[in-house]
């Protein structure tokens, strides 16, 4: 028995440094998942990338019938893109996935740190990011990962969502 535990540890272990030490996929190209509920894009170092990244959730939530969640998601998306442009470097990739009528946003960069609330004047232009998400997502939350952190949020959708498209914008993962 004690064999047999010991092989078991030994099997978990290796699975476990096996998925670690992997090739991971870098930030400049999509995230491989393929399923027609995922959609991964990675994003220029540029101050448009905000814009585009709006522009491709709500394109991606009209396709899988979700635009009541597109609004939200559009504004968050913009915020958390807009934080990663100004305090990163490097690489940025914007995933969508809906699980259970939950869409998952999440934009993956290169830094390991994490968002840091802030005391924000008033009159200040900036500094509200960590406030919107506490408003306005289900959950949020920052992830560490092999290649620096996502930061993630969800939305409930009011209803089980489907896909009204059959060819995307070319940019989902299928």
């Amino acid at each position: 028995m004690a064999t047999h535990a010991a092989l078991s540890w030994a099997t978990r272990q290796w699975a476990l440094w096996s998925r670690a030490l992997a090739p991971v996929r870098p930030l400049d190209a999509p995230r491989g998942r393929a399923t027609e509920w995922d959609a991964s894009w990675p994003l220029p170092r540029d101050t448009a990338s905000a814009g585009r990244a709006r522009r491709l959730v709500t394109a991606q939530l009209s396709e899988w019938a979700l635009t009541d969640l597109a609004e939200t998601a559009e504004l968050l998306v913009s915020e958390v893109v807009t934080n990663a442009l100004r305090h990163t470097r490097g690489p940025l990739r914007l995933n969508l996935r809906v699980r259970d009528a939950r869409l998952t946003c999440e934009v993956e960069d290169t830094e390991s740190a994490g968002p840091l609330r802030r005391v924000v004047d008033t009159e200040a232009e900036g500094g509200r990011g960590t406030e919107l998400l506490d408003l306005l997502a289900d959950a949020w939350g920052s992830t560490e990962t092999p290649t620096g952190k996502t930061i993630w949020f969800e939305l409930r959708a009011e209803a089980a969502p489907v896909v009204v498209a059959a060819a995307g914008s070319g940019h989902a993962t299928r």
